[in-house]
């Protein structure tokens, strides 16, 4: 890979040396990663992750979420709740470069499951848009290769790496899970525009919903005001396409669960700005629920709430 190639794909950023070293770092972890059986990539990037994290700053900003959102929780769950979202994490990096060869219903050891088959099926063989909706739960990254097998592969939203070296070694992981690569659209207007265009086509979309968005609508997320990202509300109404929640869950090293659920049902009330409100409602809640069982699934490690509304605990 040249250069001036991985440059001129994200935006032309000038590689300096400080990022031909940390693609070098990169390069060797993945390297490996790769020579790991997937159940020891899992529980080496899960070790490390686990022990390191809990001392970075941003188990501070994990600890005031959890506060805020789950107020349930005594310091102690809480502790254990972050040294559990950052052992998935390590996990769901430790498998990335796993994910082409996790088989489909492998009686044990690594491998994947998909619960609500029969809903992608069903789409498959109806046609047209759907939109998939999902957060950054168990390893996301096992959807888009998961849900393709079905016939039903959805293009998705990237946020590119700072590094375009870097940048390209997890554009090549994501296009080697997939069979046949689909459209990573870029974050911001353009790719919104993009999206769109893709959707207004006929074509699938997947979007992780879960982060916040300044410049969204607020929404309740955990009973507090959250901006969140109205782009997937407003495609579904507009189209009238389904929209499709599902998540991943972990079963074990490099063995996962896929959750599809069955459309949800849109709002229809005659005024668009009202429906499109109650729809990222509806998602934020079905994301509520889903972490609420399993609260270290998710990546409490994010600003998801305004700073107003954290600072009170």
């Amino acid at each position: 890979m040249s250069v001036r190639k991985a440059s001129s794909e994200t935006g032309k950023v000038r590689v300096t040396l400080a990022m031909r070293v940390e693609a070098a770092l990169a390069g060797f972890a993945l390297t490996l990663l790769r020579r790991l059986r997937p159940e020891k990539a899992s529980d080496l990037g899960g070790a490390i992750c686990r022990m390191a994290g809990p001392f970075l700053p941003a188990s501070k900003v994990a600890d005031r979420n959890l506060r805020l959102a789950m107020p349930e929780l005594d310091a102690a769950a809480r502790k254990k709740v972050i040294r559990g979202v950052w052992e998935n994490l390590g996990r769901t990096v430790g498998e990335f470069p796993h994910i082409p060869t996790l088989v489909e219903n492998a009686p044990f050891g690594p491998g994947y499951e998909v619960s609500g088959a029969e809903h992608l099926i069903a789409q498959a063989e109806h046609g047209g848009p759907v939109l998939f909706v999902s957060g950054h739960i168990g390893n996301w990254e096992m959807l888009p290769p998961g849900v393709a097998k079905y016939g039903v592969g959805f293009a998705s939203f990237y946020r590119a790496a700072g590094n375009p070296l870097v940048d390209r070694m997890i554009r090549d992981l994501r296009n080697a899970a997939m069979e046949t690569p689909l459209p990573l659209f870029a974050k911001g207007a353009r790719g919104a525009r993009e999206a769109l265009a893709w959707v207004a086509k006929g074509n699938r979309l997947g979007m992780l919903v879960d982060q916040k968005m300044n410049d969204g609508i607020e929404a309740r997320f955990f009973g507090h005001p959250a901006m969140t990202a109205p782009a997937l509300a407003a495609m579904a109404l507009k189209f009238r396409c389904p929209v499709i929640p599902g998540h991943v869950q972990r079963l074990g090293p490099a063995r996962l669960r896929i959750v599809v659920e069955a459309p949800m049902l849109l709002p229809d009330s005659g005024n668009r700005q009202t429906d499109v409100a109650l729809l990222t409602q509806m998602i934020n809640d079905r994301l509520e629920n889903w972490i609420r069982i399993c609260p270290e699934s998710w990546l409490w490690l994010h600003r998801r709430w305004p700073k107003e509304v954290t600072r009170e605990v």
